[in-house]
């Protein structure tokens, strides 16, 4: 629509994006519906709103009012202009800390006004487990509740006044007392008061259908109210005032363990009259890991509040003794709370998934029951399942009688279709029989507002017809949502999918090798969207330093699905639109982890780079960068480090190799080694004592190369601790013996072929599959006498150990040896602990500050070097987020600017906060060079940190016995393999 483009563009002063990225980002929300757009408007302000209404009135395009994009029931998504708030109307206008409320825009995420209200001891009371980034907009448009619901309400509980523009551009402040309602709603309401007295049933999550009965006298007339929950189907929000709720000072959580579901589900709504702050509900099925939590196969989450922690403490304690559970634990300490917490949001991402890896979705994801009717009312849900062959793991808000729960519908098939249509039907009669609500939480949407006629009545919907007609007689505000809706099983987004498998380079071991599967694992939860890192958590850099969705993992999975279905994105793997929003991916494999459903956009990237690229010219920094171990071989064998190293000191030779290399020109150059680790290893003097236990340490390219004493330190403590240390084979040779890549055997060495291991990180990182399957077939060869051993390999580069443990086995997921190898890589922190239990660093009794690498956090775990710092005297979290160079990411031209936000983030303030004393740790050469090359900071591994301790033992003569024997030092070395 060309003409409505232009005109849009010359009426709004915001982004009005008509082309292929900006419509295919919000094809869809969480839900399971796509509905493709003409194109996306992000408004400044009012006057915005409403030129876009005037202009798409004018054309007779629907208009979509879109928030963070996490509704489940298909609401945010539409055929003609979807409004994005999140961009530009997204400010907190003002606070009044005296009046407890707040002006906010509409897409100002929850998180943000909970942080600005939180130092006058105030909150918004409604808390979704999207609170990081769903928007006030969208929880007024769909009435939101969340955990604590049972103590402060829904959001229309919070809610005072709103300033309303309609689709014919009327601006109405809405309130009570019929204020602001538009021309015909109160004759509306009068004419029609024994219905809403009587046809709207009485519970505490009552979200589905229009909430007329707050037009009644006796519940003030309050306009603003009846609003709430209309899903943007009557008028286009564009600020609103808030109230705030007091705080309590102190909180304590009371976890429940009950034997099932069933049992915490009767116990729950007996909680209530001891004045909890949440009532929250969840069993075995959902929970990752059961560390932390009571004994039990379900579990409630009470929490409660105090002037203090004593009298938190005591409330909680009250209702623990009040229930009748398995088992309990009361928690006060914050951190304790938070990472319990987290167990519960996570399971609106986890639940997408059976215990065995089957797919399971929405559409029934939130109904509601009176809570004293909740654990009848599972066990008939339970039932309606099993009749159906169908499976679901509940939870939710047992205190409001509300349940969350994704079912392993079969969306793909015509019988599975067939089959989620008649569970819909009755599942909803089931709901009303009961007395409830098809929708508690996140609004009916798509997904149930077919089914409104078996909850509320012909007359009742036929109401909220003439409602909607009142307010937009057009029609033209989110159509086919609550009034005239679309049918429940049209429009499914995975109707678009190809339904042969697609032609990949990677395993998806976890999608039964299908990359289309792999996609869909995205639901639309929108963690990744999050504009701060908490704790630990690595994902997503790229999208916290531009604000931009197609740089959020979601935004990037939604580009890869429609590239699947080709009607958006049309030139498939050849799409430069998808390649220019995986462009700032980082790689960095945090989506891994802390994505409920473990997006992988890491490999993702890998498999469409490989693909891209086919046949075609790839960018200079694939060849120097992708292929810089084959670089640093050759400066290696040549000895030409010196003259290198030379040559990049100079400017203009420095600025001409990076211009023709694709490197930034405001990067340095990182400077080879004069000596590479493998040399300085074959001129040592070496234990030889067999009793030592073995272990293979792994010359990765950066400590080969570029960080050798790295390397040495390595060697040093490992030894210290009374291991054997050997590197791997450089020649491949038949039954030979593990040792440290020599040999005497003049035969063998004539006959066999030398290499070096590789992990194939540079190859992998830039899509260049092909080459890193020619690479870890040839690693694979070379470590065939190690995999014949029990000997453990110690990769001390953590992206390297990420990519032997997860990218090795799923490239040559055809090769059982991957497998076998991926199994044994240990790092330096878990090979202590395993391999030397009793071995005991030095005290060095510092403060440790720096990063937790990104791989690190997101494959392999830090918890084994989390004890061995505080083993050794190391005080201090590590940051989390991602150091911003992430490989080559960061060397790479245009992308130095996001380098440095990512690493200004987290990494570069704790660094400079920290004292003269600390000790800089950075396990990860790119988080040393970022150091080194943004603040002047030596970031040292933990090895070197331990290694130096060592020596300041043995200076002090406090540890004779760690110095190597006369007896382990031979006279000669052998000869090499």
């Amino acid at each position: 629509m060309p003409d409505l483009e232009a005109e849009l563009r010359k009426a709004v002063r915001g982004d009005v994006g008509f082309d292929v990225t900006s419509r295919a980002l919000v094809t869809m929300d969480a839900s399971n519906y796509r509905r493709v757009p003409v194109g996306v408007v992000a408004p400044r302000d009012a006057e915005d709103v409403a030129a876009v209404l005037e202009v798409c009135r004018a054309h007779g395009v629907p208009v979509v009012a879109r928030g963070g994009g996490t509704s489940i029931a298909g609401q945010a998504t539409g055929t003609g202009v979807v409004l994005d708030f999140t961009r530009y109307m997204n400010r907190l206008v003002a606070l009044d800390a005296d009046a407890r409320t707040a002006v906010v825009q509409p897409g100002l995420v929850l998180d943000r006004l909970q942080e600005a209200a939180a130092p006058h001891g105030l909150r918004f009371g409604p808390d979704p487990s999207t609170h990081s980034r769903c928007t006030l907009g969208g929880m007024i448009g769909n009435n939101s509740c969340g955990s604590h619901s049972v103590a402060w309400g829904t959001t229309a509980d919070s809610v005072r006044e709103l300033d309303v523009l309609t689709a014919r551009g009327q601006r109405l402040r809405l309130g009570q007392g019929f204020a602001g309602a538009p021309d015909g709603l109160r004759a509306l309401a009068e004419g029609e008061l024994a219905r809403l007295r009587t046809g709207f049933p009485e519970l505490p999550r009552r979200i589905s259908g229009y909430a007329l009965d707050a037009l009644l006298p006796e519940k003030g007339a309050d306009v603003a109210r009846s609003f709430c929950g209309s899903e943007g189907t009557l008028g286009v929000l564009t600020e609103a005032l808030v109230s705030l709720v007091e705080a309590p000072r102190a909180r304590a959580l009371a976890v429940l363990g009950y034997a099932d579901e069933g049992a915490a589900a009767e116990s729950a709504a007996g909680l209530l009259p001891y004045g909890p702050l949440t009532v929250e509900g969840m069993a075995a099925d959902l929970v990752r890991s059961e560390a932390g939590l009571p004994r039990g196969g379900a579990w409630l989450f009470v929490e409660t509040g105090g002037e203090s922690a004593g009298e938190a403490r005591a409330r909680a304690e009250t209702i623990v003794r009040a229930a009748d559970v398995v088992d309990a634990r009361v928690v006060t300490d914050g951190a304790a709370q938070r990472t319990l917490w987290r167990i519960r949001e996570d399971a609106s991402g986890t639940a997408t998934r059976m215990p065995d890896g089957t797919e399971a979705w929405p559409g029934w994801e939130d109904c509601a029951v009176p809570p004293a009717r909740l654990g009848a009312y599972l066990r008939e849900f339970r039932a309606l399942l099993t009749a159906h062959g169908l499976r679901g793991a509940p939870y939710g808000h047992f205190g409001d009688g509300c349940i969350h729960v994704r079912i392993d519908f079969d969306l793909l098939t015509e019988a599975g279709v067939g089959r989620f249509r008649r569970f819909s039907e009755e599942q909803a009669d089931l709901v009303v029989a009961h007395g409830g609500s098809l929708s508690g939480e996140h609004g009916d949407g798509q997904a149930r507002a077919e089914l409104l006629p078996r909850m509320y009545g012909e007359e009742t919907v036929a109401l909220f017809g003439r409602a909607k007609a009142v307010w937009d007689p057009d029609d033209l505000l989110n159509p086919g949502m609550l009034v005239r809706p679309a049918p429940l099983d049209s429009g499914l987004r995975f109707a678009v999918l190809p339904r042969e498998p697609v032609d990949v380079a990677f395993g998806y071991p976890g999608d039964g090798g299908d990359f289309t599967a792999a996609v869909r694992r995205c639901v639309g939860v929108a963690k990744c969207r999050t504009t701060t890192a908490s704790g630990p958590a690595v994902m997503c850099p790229s999208y916290r330093a531009t604000g931009e969705e197609r740089h959020s993992t979601r935004g990037r999975a939604r580009l890869l699905h429609e590239m699947l279905a080709g009607e958006v994105v049309t030139d498939g793997w050849r799409s430069e639109e998808v390649r220019e929003a995986l462009d700032l991916c980082l790689s960095c494999k945090g989506c891994r982890s802390d994505c409920p459903v473990e997006v992988d956009m890491a490999t993702y990237k890998a498999e469409f780079l490989h693909h891209h690229y086919a046949g075609r010219r790839r960018p200079a920094a694939h060849y120097s960068m992708g292929r810089l171990p084959v670089w640093l071989r050759w400066v290696s064998r040549t000895r030409t480090a010196p003259l290198v190293n030379a040559l990049a000191g100079v400017g203009p030779l420095a600025w001409v190799a990076k211009r023709v290399g694709g490197i930034a020109v405001e990067r340095d150059i990182p400077r080879p080694a004069g000596e590479t680790f493998s040399r300085w290893w074959r001129g040592r003097r070496q234990p030889e004592d067999g009793s030592r236990r073995l272990v293979v340490l792994w010359p990765d390219t950066f400590t080969e190369h570029l960080a050798p004493s790295v390397g040495r330190a390595a060697v040093r403590v490992l030894e210290a601790a009374g291991l054997r240390v050997a590197l791997p084979p450089t020649l491949r040779m038949r039954g030979r013996p593990v040792g440290d890549g020599r040999s005497r055997s003049a035969a063998a060495l004539l006959t066999a072929r030398r290499g070096r291991v590789c992990c194939g990180l540079t190859y992998v990182s830039t899509g260049q599959l092909d080459h890193a399957r020619v690479v870890l077939r040839r690693t694979l060869d070379l470590m065939e006498p190690v995999l014949d051993t029990d000997a453990p390999v110690v990769v001390l580069e953590p992206s390297c150990a990420a990519a032997l443990r997860s990218d090795l086995p799923e490239l040559l997921h055809d090769d059982p040896r991957a497998a076998r190898l991926a199994a044994r890589v240990l790092t330096f922190a878990e090979t202590l602990e395993r391999h030397a239990p009793g071995w005991r660093p030095p005290r060095l009794d510092r403060p440790a500050v720096g990063q937790t690498h990104c791989h690190q956090h997101a494959v392999l775990g830090d918890t084994a070097d989390r004890r061995l710092r505080e083993a050794a005297g190391l005080d201090g979290e590590l940051t989390g987020g991602c150091c911003g160079l992430a490989g080559n990411f960061g060397f790479e031209k245009g992308h130095f600017e996001v380098s440095v936000t990512c690493a200004e983030e987290q990494l570069l303030p704790s660094v400079r906060a920290a004292g003269p004393s600390a000790v800089v740790l950075a396990d990860g050469f790119s988080c040393r060079t970022q150091l080194e090359q943004l603040a002047g900071v030596r970031g040292r591994h933990l090895a070197e940190v331990l290694a130096e301790g060592l020596d300041e033992v043995l200076d002090e003569g406090l540890d004779e016995g760690l110095r190597e024997r006369p007896e382990d030092r031979p006279e000669d070395p052998p000869e090499e393999r």
